[in-house]
């Protein structure tokens, strides 16, 4: 491959991670709107912001997913966690000003 050839596939290569990139933004920004009312509605019904059993479930089913689209599933485990931890904190802030 030339220069020329090398500058335009990694300009191409980067234009599609570029994109994917900005629908992964746009889906956590759905996922997180999602997460927000499951929130509220803890907070109104008096419910805890951390619920162990359905994190457990989700890990595992996203483990699975990530196996299954060659993803390695701890790396997989690792950004649910964090997704995770950052949906309990809004869960307690939204608990606080019910």
């Amino acid at each position: 491959m030339t220069d020329l050839d090398v500058s335009t596939e990694l300009d191409r290569l980067r234009g599609t991670i570029d994109n994917i990139d900005a629908a992964l933004v746009h889906l956590l920004a759905e996922r997180f709107k999602c997460t927000q009312q499951v929130g509220a509605l803890k907070a109104r019904s008096g419910l805890p912001a951390a619920d162990k059993s359905r994190e457990e479930r989700q890990i595992t089913r996203l483990r699975s997913l990530a196996t299954e689209a060659g993803l390695d599933p701890v790396f997989a485990e690792k950004f649910l966690n964090f997704i995770i931890a950052e949906v309990i904190l809004h869960h307690e802030r939204i608990a606080e000003t019910h």
